[in-house]
This record gives structure tokens, sequence and C-alpha cells, in this order.
């Protein structure tokens, strides 16, 4: 158990450099444009699932959960609020940044999480859906939850660089107890198993509303122990918390299981064709 304990701090250790200057950045992005952002969103129309799947994707502490209330109100379409689900990158940029993986890499996967999202919103609301928009007064979910998002530059940085860091360890040493006590190849031959049974398991773990679940998802991927479809599907479904939020403001609960159930059937349908078709990154 000590060696389990050690190692994983040797892994945690290393990424606290990387993962500080990533959430600076991050961070930097999120303090300039994040209004602007939610100003394009709250304007986009019947173009909401295209402009939202793209400002989904960059890392913008609370912007999922801000549609989310954008949603309960009827300020965006149900389509709108799927495609920045589906595109939200959670913590796996920083993560993916951290360890150092091509940019390209990443690049890519951000890509098709948007691609994915936007072609999902738009089926949504053209073929599915037709919202009634009906403006009301809202209050942003960071200043009811004081989450922190108002405070500087640097100590918003340190305080998810901390958060990260916490969460990263915790995922690693379950992750390293679980590889000791029953190997890799048990973990790699759940996932790896059957092309329908990985990304349906991965899928659901996405949805377990915090950062954790996206640690737990990059870093099976970024040890080759799930496929990239599973990754993908878990990546899809991981939105944070913004899914708690969906059920604390939005009243109709048949609603909110249903858009809860489309994501996981989105995310888990994903992966699925990823892997049928033989698609690798």
């Amino acid at each position: 158990m000590l060696h389990i304990i050690m190692h994983t701090l040797e892994e945690v250790i290393v990424l606290i450099p990387f993962l500080f200057i990533a959430f600076f950045i991050m961070e930097y992005i999120e303090h300039k444009f994040s209004d602007k952002s939610k100003e394009i969103v709250l304007k986009s129309g019947r173009f909401g699932p295209i402009l939202g799947s793209i400002l989904g994707a960059f890392p913008q502490c609370g912007f999922s959960v801000a549609a989310t209330n954008f949603y309960a109100t009827r300020i965006i379409t149900v389509g709108t609020l799927v495609a920045i689900y589906l595109s939200t990158s959670d913590e796996m940029l920083p993560i993916m940044l951290g360890k150092g993986v091509d940019a390209s890499i990443i690049i890519k996967i951000i890509a098709l999480k948007v691609v994915i999202g936007m072609l999902c919103g738009l089926v949504i609301d053209f073929i599915l859906f037709k919202n009634k928009r009906e403006k009301e007064h809202i209050h942003d979910f960071c200043d009811d939850e004081h989450c922190g998002c108002e405070h500087s530059l640097l100590f918003s940085t340190v305080k998810h660089t901390l958060n990260i860091i916490l969460f990263i360890f915790v995922s690693s040493f379950i992750l390293n107890i679980v590889m000791h006590y029953l190997g890799e190849d048990a973990i790699r031959n759940i996932f790896m198993s059957d092309k329908l049974f990985g990304p349906l398991l991965a899928s659901l773990i996405g949805l377990i509303p915090n950062c954790g679940a996206s640690v737990i998802i990059t870093e099976l991927y970024l040890s080759s122990n799930i496929t990239f479809g599973s990754a993908m599907a878990g990546l899809l479904t991981g939105s944070g918390v913004a899914l708690l939020v969906l059920f604390k403001t939005n009243k109709n609960m048949k609603e909110n299981m249903l858009i809860l159930s489309t994501i996981y059937a989105l995310g888990a349908l994903s992966g699925i064709i990823i892997d049928l078709m033989g698609i690798i990154i």
C-alpha cells in the first residue's frame, strides 16, 4: 500500500507546474471572454447548437452551468444545451496538457466533440423538438453557489489547480489499487472485450457529476486501457456539475430525465460507432 501511495504521489507531483500553467491560461480566457461567450449564446437564435458547441469546447469556468440556467428559463433551446454538454471538455484538457499529449491529438479530440455536439444539437432542435423561447430573469449560478469564478486570476488558478490535483490523486490512487490487485490486463479486458460494452460503461462513468469522471476516463485512455471510442463516450457525457444544476433549476423532472438519457445515449452511440469504424486518434 505504501508503494502505491508513493507511486501515486510521484505521478501527481510532476503534473503540478504543468497544470498550474494550463489553468492560468484557461483562467485568463475565462476572465476575458466568459461574459462575451454567454452573450453570444443568448443571441445565437437558431444557430445556438453551432455556436454553443464551439464555445462549450473552450475551457471556461461554469459555461455549461450557465447554459443550464439559460435553458431552465427557456432562453436557449434543448438542442443548444445538449450541444454544449457534449462539447464541454471539463478536466480532459488540462490533464492532457499536463501529461504532454501532442497538441494535434488534443485538437482532433476537441474538434470531434464539437462536431458531434453540433450535429446532435441541430437534429434535436430542427427534427425532434421545436422549443419555445421565453425570456425570463435569471441569476448566474456562480452568484448563487459562490464558486469563486469572480476572484482574481491567481486565486482562481491556484484554487482550480489544487482541486484537480486532489481529484487526480484520488482517482489515480484508486486506479493504481485496482490495477495492482486486478492487473492492467483485467481492466483492459473489461473495456476492450466488447465494442458495445466499453462505450456503454464509459458513457455511464462520464455522467458522474464532478471532474473526477473526466479524470478517470482521460487517465484510462492515456494508459491505453480503454479504446478511443470508449474514451470519447465518457468525454462526451462528462459535463461536470451541469447535470446537477439542471435537476436543481429545471422543475420538470420528466424533461430532465429525458435530457440525461439523451446525453447518455448519444455518448454511448458515438463511442460504439467510433470503435466499429476503427477510428483511432
